[in-house]
């Protein structure tokens, strides 16, 4: 497998907090975009060719990404003139892609923050010659989830709307929103109208015989689709507990990056990012998943978690903010 569809334009790039060193507004986690680490995580499992279908802000990627050449990749970029669903962008790139009808498409959501192993996927769908491969995750509470009963073989046998009753939680397996494709099968999807693989695509696989592997992969896995979960998944990648090649910095309790300036007995913890041009005072205590760039953090200041400080903004010395007190960006 050496190709890509990374699906752009979900709930996950609608947030539009502002970024540091970014020419448009793009969503970030652990000091870059997030789609870098999206993109990096791709390369280091063996993609070579990535298509980013984008919508929504799809005018911010390229100028940021390019040809993709400073992260070993080669990307291009097709963008919907309208909504068309996750089986319609998937049909919207086909001309895009290169590889032969029987051979493996990798495609995979922007707004799932994961540690998927991807090779792994690979390998599942190229032992079991599965038409498709579904990365699968197990959630405490699938209510809120379309659920994917397997066989015992790991053949996928259903996809299940959301259950109503305790009696419709036949499994804990949900979609995990990585999947790989034998590319002829992506030529079946219909074109020219929005479709869904989950209400539409896979079902009707599934009906007419195809083969749908599921592969329960049990590691990291995060939906990025609310500003609270973005925070946290910033913070999971500084920690280590998310895997990504594209943070900028060695993993910790915090990540500082060039430009910024941190007293040396502040108290910087639970995956605190500090941006370019923040300054933290002496003895200020930082407490976990905090943003801060441009942002000056007086002495013996304490900010609470889940706080958003950028540019200009200035806590005063011995001032406390409460967890979640600041925000610049949306929450819509």
């Amino acid at each position: 497998m050496t190709e890509a569809i990374l699906l752009v334009g979900g709930k996950g790039t609608r947030l539009r907090p502002m970024t540091v060193n970014t020419p448009k507004p793009m969503v970030p986690a652990a000091g870059v975009p997030f789609l870098t680490h999206q993109l990096a995580r791709a390369r280091a499992a063996g993609v070579e060719h990535i298509v980013l279908a984008t919508s929504y802000l799809a005018e911010v990627f390229e100028p940021y990404f390019g040809d993709g050449s400073s992260l070993g990749l080669h990307i291009e970029y097709v963008t919907e003139r309208e909504p068309l669903g996750t089986g319609g962008a998937i049909r919207n790139v086909a001309s895009r892609l290169r590889s032969g009808p029987d051979e493996p498409v990798l495609i995979f959501n922007g707004d799932i923050l994961t540690g998927l192993d991807i090779r792994a996927l690979v390998d599942t769908h190229e032992t079991s010659g599965a038409d498709v491969s579904l990365h699968l995750t197990r959630v405490e509470d699938p209510r809120a989830f379309g659920l994917v009963p397997t066989d015992a073989t790991g053949r996928v046998t259903a996809f299940l709307e959301k259950p109503q009753t305790p009696e419709e939680i036949v499994t804990d397996q949900i979609n995990a929103g990585a999947y790989v494709f034998r590319r002829s099968v992506i030529d079946t999807i219909p074109t020219g109208r929005p479709v869904s693989v989950e209400r539409e695509t896979f079902p009707d696989l599934l009906a007419t015989g195809a083969h749908l592997q599921g592969m329960v992969d049990s590691t990291y896995w995060l939906d990025l689709g609310t500003p609270q979960a973005f925070v946290r998944g910033s913070a999971d990648l500084v920690m280590g507990r998310a895997p990504s090649p594209a943070v900028p910095g060695r993993r910790g309790d915090r990540l500082v990056l060039d430009g910024a300036t941190v007293a040396p007995d502040a108290k910087l913890t639970g995956g605190t990012v500090i941006g370019a041009g923040a300054t933290v005072g002496e003895g200020a205590r930082v407490d976990g998943s905090t943003v801060l760039a441009g942002a000056v953090v007086g002495d013996g200041a304490h900010v609470g978690a889940d706080n958003e400080l950028r540019d200009g903004v200035r806590v005063w010395c011995g001032a406390r903010l409460p967890d979640g007190a600041v925000r610049f960006s949306s929450d819509q």
